[in-house]
């Protein structure tokens, strides 16, 4: 039996509101005793369109003065959901709030302020959020004082934001990803007016460089660009990260210089189609391939990227990723499916032939890649014979790793009304062979390394056992060895002595590296 796609009607009934005042700085409605200001709020059809509007590049200098003491004497805990792109928008979330005097900390208890930053992309992430929500709503009681925020995907969304309305009445701030800037005014709109506050765009508005981010650790991210114009028909990015807008190549190459000098081992270039990177840029002939080029000649031992999307990985990008040096050969190829015919139902823009081709011409170039990718199952539709193109495909691919998903139907993408006829119980089995067949070839993956020696970053402790260390290998392969804390952050050699599925385990060598 498929699964029931939520009601969101309920939420949109509104005839207890009383509408207080409206004037051209929005509106101010009362619903069930609390008063909420809002500025600007989600609307679909007005994220479905891709105006023409030229996107404009502000340079914000910092926070303003009369708001760097809005935090002094207290703290902030936020909450990340989702993405690589969600945890590089709470570094700018964290390092806003830092400069406007808020001090970080991992206790519910001591918190002022708690953001949780969230995901829409599957369900569950949706309903962990909700749930989340649910628990936070006693510690509000306890502490009126306590500011609380929604933000990220799903506030973007129109049920979302009017089901917080209507039911959970104690938040106090919800905006989008468009106005993270904002998050300093609304903060003081919050604490003055007493009013749950919410400003969602629903047009991307600028670029906004110059924002102050909170980066930990020897790993940095860096957006190149955001949104996506792809519109896969079970996808809502494209509704609430709006359309593709590509920062100005001399700012990207900018903050990774800066990073170098800070010390960084490793970034990674982040966008929902990176590859799709400077395709919006008028009067410019620049690609992805391009900008990277141009990183690859920036003294950062190793540089990352993610995702990318089959239909834009030209050979421009092939050929440059084929001179290796701080490019490391990890490519993350998001394939979803290995029938065309469901590739098409989804508006991938490519068959699996198409795909296969691109990996060909990958792994001729560059003959040590490893590759991993998303793979959907159960898409509405799906037959078992294209379930089974889906597992020959990674048979022939040989994928390292995979994240993999039971499709989840997301309102107000075509997909959700597409007839989900697909039992549960059938996805679920798909799930388990898919994912034995990953495995298989991510073991093989992890034995080609023993007795090689290779290069790892240090990241941090197992987390089973503090004597051991993890890394990570340029193919981004997990390893586990013995080694003192003081290595966390370094760049050790290690050569391989047993593997496992997932990872790889060894011991400290002296010797230099082989690069894998």
């Amino acid at each position: 039996m498929s699964k029931e796609i939520k009601d969101y009607s309920k939420y949109f009934d509104f005839s207890d509101a009383k509408v207080i005042s409206e004037d051209e700085n929005g509106k101010k409605i009362r619903i069930r005793g609390r008063e909420i200001h809002i500025i600007s709020e989600p609307n679909q059809r007005e994220e479905k369109k891709r105006g023409k509007q030229d996107v404009q590049v502000v340079y914000e200098e910092s926070i303003p003065e009369e708001l760097r003491t809005v935090g002094i004497g207290k703290h902030y805990l936020v909450y990340t959901f989702g993405c690589q792109m969600n945890e590089h928008d709470s570094e700018t979330i964290k390092g806003m709030l830092e400069q406007m005097g808020y001090q970080a900390t991992e206790s519910r208890e001591e918190a002022d302020i708690i953001l949780l930053n969230t995901c829409a992309i599957r369900e569950n992430a949706e309903d962990r959020v909700f749930g989340e929500l649910g628990h936070l709503k006693t510690l509000k009681l306890e502490k009126p004082g306590l500011l609380l925020g929604v933000c990220g995907c799903m506030s973007q969304e129109e049920g979302v934001v009017n089901r917080i309305m209507q039911k959970h009445g104690f938040v106090d701030m919800i905006f989008g990803t468009h106005n993270i800037h904002r998050l300093p005014y609304l903060i003081q709109e919050s604490l003055f007016s007493k009013e749950m506050v919410v400003e969602v765009w629903s047009k991307e508005g600028d670029i906004v460089e110059n924002l102050p981010k909170k980066r930990q650790g020897m790993r940095g991210w860096v957006n190149i660009m955001y949104g996506c114009d792809k519109f896969c028909t079970y996808c809502i990015v494209p509704f609430t990260r709006g359309k593709e807008r590509s920062r100005l190549p001399q700012d990207v190459i900018a903050e990774v210089r800066e990073l170098a000098r800070q010390g960084f081992k490793e970034i990674t270039l982040l966008g929902q189609n990176v590859n799709a990177y400077g395709k919006d840029l008028t009067g410019m002939n620049y690609t992805f391939g391009d900008l990277m080029d141009d990183i690859s000649k920036i003294d950062i031992p190793r540089v990352r990227f993610t995702t990318s999307h089959p239909r834009d990985f030209d050979d421009r990008l092939i050929e440059v990723l084929a001179k290796g040096g701080n490019l490391v050969e990890h490519i993350h190829l998001p394939v979803q499916s290995g029938s065309s015919a469901v590739l098409k139902k989804m508006s991938r823009k490519y068959t699996r032939e198409l795909y296969l081709d691109l990996v060909g011409r990958i792994k001729a170039s560059i003959p040590n890649a490893v590759l991993t990718t998303d793979i959907i199952v159960g898409f509405p539709g799906e037959t078992d014979e294209q379930f089974e193109e889906t597992l020959s495909l990674v048979r022939e691919v040989g994928f390292d790793s995979a994240y993999t998903f039971i499709y989840s139907p997301r309102e107000g993408t075509p997909a959700a009304v597409m007839e989900d006829n697909v039992p549960m119980e059938v996805k679920k089995e798909r799930l388990q062979r898919l994912n034995q067949t990953i495995k298989d070839y991510s073991l093989i993956g992890s034995e080609k390394f023993l007795g090689q020696v290779v290069e790892v970053l240090v990241e941090g402790e197992s987390k089973n056992n503090a004597t051991v260390l993890a890394g990570r290998t340029r193919s981004n392969k997990l390893v586990h060895f013995e080694g003192s804390a003081d290595l966390i952050g370094q760049f050790v050699h290690v050569q391989i002595t047993d593997y496992k599925t997932f990872y790889i385990k060894g011991e400290l060598v002296a010797e230099p590296a082989v690069a894998y």
